[in-house]
């Protein structure tokens, strides 16, 4: 009985290692998604909220801007999985 009380308070050093490497991840992710949601270009900012003209044209997305906002998704679902993965671990 007395082994089944220390085998739930026990945390194995791989566990604490896995831990610890996903909060890095995450960390990491973390600053490169808030980076490349920064470097996006606005549309119609924020003068169409307070009843500025908001132009209303349709823009497509090329090159870098493509690029960018493709990795801005990548990010997000990585920041999501390691995420979740930690909840688990921990």
């Amino acid at each position: 009985m007395l082994t089944f009380y220390k085998s739930l308070w026990y945390l194995s050093p791989i566990s604490i290692m896995a831990d610890t490497a996903l909060n890095l991840a995450q960390v990491i992710v973390s600053i490169f998604l808030v980076a490349t949601i920064l470097l996006q270009q606005r549309g119609a900012g924020l003068s169409s909220a307070f009843g500025g003209s908001g132009g209303g044209y349709h823009h497509t997305r090329r090159g870098f801007e493509k690029t960018l906002f493709q990795a801005t998704i990548v990010l997000a679902a990585l920041f999501l999985l390691f995420t979740i993965l930690s909840l688990i671990v921990s």
